[in-house]
C-alpha cells in the first residue's frame, strides 16, 4: 500500500501537513520542561537524597493527562492541536523519565540502594496509579454533571 492508496499527503506536502502539530508539540514541550525545571529550583533535591520533587511532577503530570484525555475524548470535541500541544508536548516535556533514571542512579551511586530500589519501583506505580484515579474521578465528575 501506498501513500496515495491511504489518502495521505506524501514527500514534501505530508511534512507541512503536520508543521502545526510538531510545532505545538514543540510549544508545549518548552512549556512543559521550564514548569519542571522550575519545580526542581523551588524544591531541590539534595545530592544523594530521595528524589520527591521528580516524583511529584511525574505523578502530577500523569494525574493531568488521566483527567485531560478523558475530557478531551469523552466529554467535549477539542481543537485538533490541543492534544498534541497539551498532552505531548507540555506534560510529556514536564514528565520525566530520564531524570528519574538519573535520580535512580545517582542514589545507587550514593550508597542508597535501598532508596533507589524504592524510587525505581515506586515511581511507576504511584504514576500509573494517578492516572487510574484521576480517568476514574473525571468520569464520575462527569457522569454527575450530567445526571
Amino acid at each position: 500500500m501506498t501513500a496515495a492508496d491511504t489518502g495521505r499527503p506524501r514527500g514534501r506536502s505530508a511534512v507541512r501537513a503536520q508543521a502545526p502539530v510538531v510545532a505545538a508539540v514543540a510549544v508545549g514541550g518548552g512549556v512543559g520542561a521550564a514548569a519542571r525545571y522550575a519545580a526542581v529550583v523551588w524544591w531541590p533535591t539534595p545530592a544523594g537524597s530521595f528524589p520527591w520533587t521528580i516524583l511529584w511532577v511525574n505523578v502530577l503530570g500523569c494525574a493531568v493527562i488521566g483527567a485531560f484525555m478523558v475530557t478531551v475524548t469523552e466529554a467535549r470535541a477539542a481543537h485538533r492541536l490541543l492534544r498534541p500541544f497539551f498532552g505531548t508536548g507540555v506534560l510529556g516535556g514536564f514528565t520525566t523519565f530520564s531524570t528519574y533514571a538519573v535520580d535512580v542512579r545517582g542514589l545507587f551511586e550514593a550508597g542508597r540502594p535501598g532508596s533507589a530500589v524504592l524510587c525505581l519501583a515506586a515511581t511507576p506505580v504511584v504514576a500509573l496509579t494517578a492516572v487510574w484515579a484521576a480517568t476514574t474521578a473525571t468520569r464520575r465528575a462527569l457522569i454527575r454533571r450530567q445526571s
